[in-house]
């Protein structure tokens, strides 16, 4: 397993840290005007899905993660396990509901997500950037509502509920942003 020297840490690595891998997030060198200098870091856990801190001395050696991103396509959940394949190698993985985490909300059949794997685990799952559903639940706009905006809330067919224009209907299919959970577009059939 490689080694990173505590000189050379950066925001964004991954490293081990009491047998969890985890990623940089933020990394400070102090130099004290007496005594050894040191990394103070800033560090969250993937596994815990905790942020710790952490200080290093100066030259320290430290476990470099092997934490694997890749893409899988969503297949099915039986309630307590989520089921993705690799598209390339058609190994299939039974991810926990916890590891899916606020991306249960977005995913649905056969959509392609982002799964983080440690030691052929997986830790991690991304929904993708952009998903496009269908509002199963909303209020019809009236007319002369527009007067700070004009937005009302809408149930997609995932459960998620997002503020949508007045002008959206129910049934109609809408593009949706993952990351922060807002309405973008309506999808043109």
């Amino acid at each position: 397993m490689a080694n990173y020297s505590t000189n050379n840490l950066k925001a964004g690595m991954r490293i081990v840290i009491d047998g969890n891998p985890c990623v940089i997030i933020e990394n400070e060198f102090v130099k004290p005007g007496k005594g050894q200098a040191f990394y103070r870091v800033r560090i969250k856990d993937l596994k815990a899905n905790k942020t710790i801190n952490k200080t290093f001395r100066s030259g320290e050696s430290i476990e470099a993660a092997d934490v694997v991103e890749t893409d899988m396509q969503y297949l099915y959940t039986d309630g307590e396990f989520w089921y993705f394949m690799n598209q390339e190698t058609f190994d299939q993985y039974a991810v926990d509901s916890s590891a899916i985490g606020e991306a249960k909300k977005w995913i649905t059949d056969s959509d392609i997500c982002g799964v983080t794997l440690w030691n052929d685990s997986p830790l991690i799952v991304k929904a993708p950037n952009f998903v496009e559903l269908e509002i199963v639940e909303t209020d019809p706009g009236l007319r002369g509502d527009t007067a700070s905006g004009g937005v009302k809330p809408a149930k997609l067919s995932t459960g998620a509920v997002v503020r949508v224009p007045l002008f959206i209907d129910q049934n109609e299919i809408i593009k949706v942003d993952t990351r922060s959970g807002d309405y973008v577009s309506r999808v043109k059939i």
